[in-house]
Order: structure tokens, then sequence, then C-alpha cells
């Protein structure tokens, strides 16, 4: 089993977010679970969602304690509550910046985990240059696909029309194929260092 847990704020699609990677995960033949956590349910306050991914049926309901990977779309939460808690050692983390690990004071988390598997992506600058707004669960999750090879961008691309139509769908694809591009070049500029 694969779990997921993305940390975000209210307004910016945290649930959709969790939603759209079972969606993916379903197209490529997986099970998958998608659901919320909230605090207080305003926009602006903190949101966790979870997704779980096998290749079995998923029974198991309680929240994820220990992910295999994070995706966090606000950056602002890293210094307010422990969004790292319980990762895995070998675990993923895609953090919505276009600053560094290093540059936002997280270099200690990176000593203690695989830090090829950490990657940065200005998934809020995506949203609002490709829809008009600054929302970043699309291309975060899009990213994530790049940063783990869990989907392909397909399986995304089929995610995101699902969930919407028109311009908006046209407007968050390109955004996911951008952001997939990103993580991808960042990646193999790690392996060429």
């Amino acid at each position: 089993m694969f779990q997921i847990r993305v940390h975000g704020r209210g307004g910016q699609g945290v649930v959709t977010a969790t939603e759209m990677l079972s969606v993916a995960a379903f197209e490529e033949g997986r099970h998958a679970q998608a659901f919320p956590s909230f605090g207080s349910e305003r926009t602006g306050a903190p949101v966790v969602a979870f997704c779980r991914i096998d290749d079995k049926e998923l029974r198991v309901r309680e929240p994820i304690m220990q992910p295999d990977a994070l995706i966090i779309q606000d950056p602002t939460l890293l210094h307010q509550i422990n969004v790292f808690a319980g990762l895995q050692q070998d675990g993923y983390v895609l953090l919505n910046t276009h600053q560094t690990f290093e540059a936002l004071g997280l270099g200690d988390i990176l000593q203690n985990h695989r830090a090829e598997r950490f990657c940065t992506l200005p998934a809020t600058e995506l949203g609002l240059k490709h829809v008009g707004r600054p929302i970043p669960n699309v291309p975060l999750i899009a990213g994530f696909a790049a940063l783990s090879g869990m989907f392909k961008l397909e399986s995304v691309i089929k995610a995101i029309n699902e969930k919407f139509s028109g311009k908006v769908a046209a407007g968050n694809i390109a955004a996911a194929q951008e952001a997939y591009e990103l993580v991808k070049k960042e990646m193999e500029e790690r392996i060429h260092a």
C-alpha cells in the first residue's frame, strides 16, 4: 500500500487533489481511496487530506500517520505544524515553492531522508499562469507523478478531464504538463550533477 498525505489551506484544492490522485490510480488499474480531515472548515485554515493506493482492495479507513509521500501545498505551514511527522525514511516530498529546502531552513530533514526524493515546484505560479487562479493542486499532482513515477501524465490528464471541463480543464492540463516537465527536468539535472 502507498499512502499520500496532502497538507494545505482551505481554498487551495487539497481535497480535490487527493480525489484526483485516486482517479489517476483507478485509471492505471489500481484501488484507491481519498478522504479529508478538517479542523476548521474555512478558507485559509489548515486542511489535511489523504490518499491510499494499492493493487488490492483497501479496507483501512483511518488517517495516514506514516505517509510514503507528502504533498505540501502551502509552505507557510512548514513552521506552524509538523508536516513531516511520520514520513517514511524513503518517502517523497513535493513542496509548493520556488525556494530550495535549504533556503527554507529544512536542510536537516534532507539529511535524515533520501534527498533525491524531495522536490520543489512553483505550483501557485503555474496555476496563475495557466488557469488565472492561485490554486496549486493540479500542478502538484502532475509534479508528484513525475517525482514518484506512480502515475503516467496521461492518467493525471484523464483525472483533470473527469473533474473539469472547457477552459478550466484546458488550463489545468497546460499547468499539469508544465509542472510534469519542470519536475522531470529537475530530477534529470540532479542525476547529472
